[in-house]
């Protein structure tokens, strides 16, 4: 297992990376779909990966915890090498439960990823709505827990809880950087 920590490649007030992605639900996906909410928290992010894993319950909360919030989970893991990130996988995730994002899409050309620079599982990115579509507002960690068994010194995810609420109710987000650490994204070769 590799680890990696994720980098800046997008900055603050950058345009969200367009997409249009197959999802765990058998539908395609486009950014445009979630121009009704107020933000959006894109997580790059797998199925094996132990990190990945660990943060799965933190998304899901985050999503049930803000209505006006889409979070959306993409997969950009090459699932030939890596058969645990397959398809099939993600779908059978969220249909018993463990996935309960917005949305869980697959990134099988891995163009998005790179788009938006992501370069660990998981690797969140925090946008807010603009009158163009989405603006970054934050790109960092989900909360101070950086290993799998590790324990947040807050509520899990209050890092970028803590963000979006700033978004939520128009300031910026004050936090600076913080990498978010995972297992480095499997690019294909």
């Amino acid at each position: 297992m590799t680890l990696e920590e994720s980098a800046r490649e997008l900055e603050r007030g950058d345009s969200a990376p367009r997409f249009e992605l197959p999802g765990a639900d058998g539908e395609t996906h486009r950014i445009e779909d979630f121009g009704d909410h107020d933000a959006l928290l894109v997580a790059f992010t797998c199925n094996h990966c132990p990190y990945a894993k660990a943060k799965m319950g933190t998304l899901n909360a985050i999503a049930a915890g803000y209505e006006t919030v889409a979070v959306v989970g993409i997969n950009p893991n090459d699932a030939d090498a890596y058969p645990e990130d397959s398809v099939e996988r993600m779908e059978e995730l969220v249909a018993d439960g463990t996935v309960r994002y917005d949305a869980y899409l697959r990134d099988g050309s891995q163009e998005i990823a790179r788009a938006y620079g992501a370069v660990c599982t998981p690797d969140p990115f925090l946008f807010e709505r603009t009158g163009e579509g989405f603006a970054l507002a934050y790109h960092g960690r989900l909360d101070d827990a950086q290993d799998p068994g590790a324990e947040p010194s807050d509520e899990p995810g209050f890092e970028m809880r803590a963000a979006i609420d700033a978004v939520l109710a128009g300031e910026a987000v004050g936090t600076e950087f913080r990498p978010s650490r995972g297992c480095s994204i499997k690019w294909r070769e």
